[in-house]
């Protein structure tokens, strides 16, 4: 798997966080160097770790999978790829209500947790192309960790603007990736 292509992946992966960086940027109206640092951390340590257990589950399922391989691998990017584009068309949820630090305790934990779901899909799909993980889970973590402090520090004057699309963009990446790989190998 290319370096560009890893980064590809990093970059959609880190949609979710650089989504959730922003609007929480703009919430938080300015976030402080802990809140920005802690996000980025558990985001970008979640984005490492997902993807890494995603590859580990696939090895031990591989040897069932692997005349389909890249039909898995497609399906599963196509499938988080829409899901992402589903998500960032749907209305967001109105909250009159002033919530507790985001970036701490338990809400840091779901946040996390939530931003970091589509890498484990990512991490089954590399397994199924005999991709080694190390480099590419490393990759995604610093992509995801850099992207969100950018979110928590251009939030507050574009979180409203490009919140949305963010996610958007980062789907139809997926989607045009899993397309890639099932070409290369058909």
């Amino acid at each position: 798997m290319s370096v560009l292509l890893i980064l590809g992946v990093a970059l959609a992966l880190a949609m979710d966080a650089f989504a959730v960086s922003l609007g929480l940027g703009l919430s938080l109206k300015p976030a402080t160097g802990s809140q920005t640092f802690r996000l980025a951390f558990h985001f970008g340590l979640f984005q490492f770790l997902m993807p890494v257990a995603g590859w580990a589950a696939g090895e031990t399922l591989i040897r069932h999978i692997e005349k389909y391989d890249h039909w898995v691998a497609c399906a599963l990017l196509l499938g988080v790829g829409g899901k992402m584009i589903f998500e960032s068309l749907r209305p967001e949820k109105e909250s009159g209500t002033k919530r507790s630090d985001p970036t701490k305790g338990v809400s840091l934990l779901v946040l996390s947790v939530a931003t970091s779901l589509d890498a484990l899909a990512v991490g089954l799909s590399l397994a199924a192309l005999h991709v080694a993980i190390i480099f590419p889970a490393v990759v995604i973590g610093v992509v995801a960790f850099a992207m969100t402090v950018l979110g928590m520090k251009i939030g507050p004057a574009l979180g409203k603007v490009i919140g949305r699309r963010a996610e958007l963009l980062g789907g139809i990446i997926l989607i045009l990736i899993g397309i890639k790989i099932l070409a290369n190998h058909l």
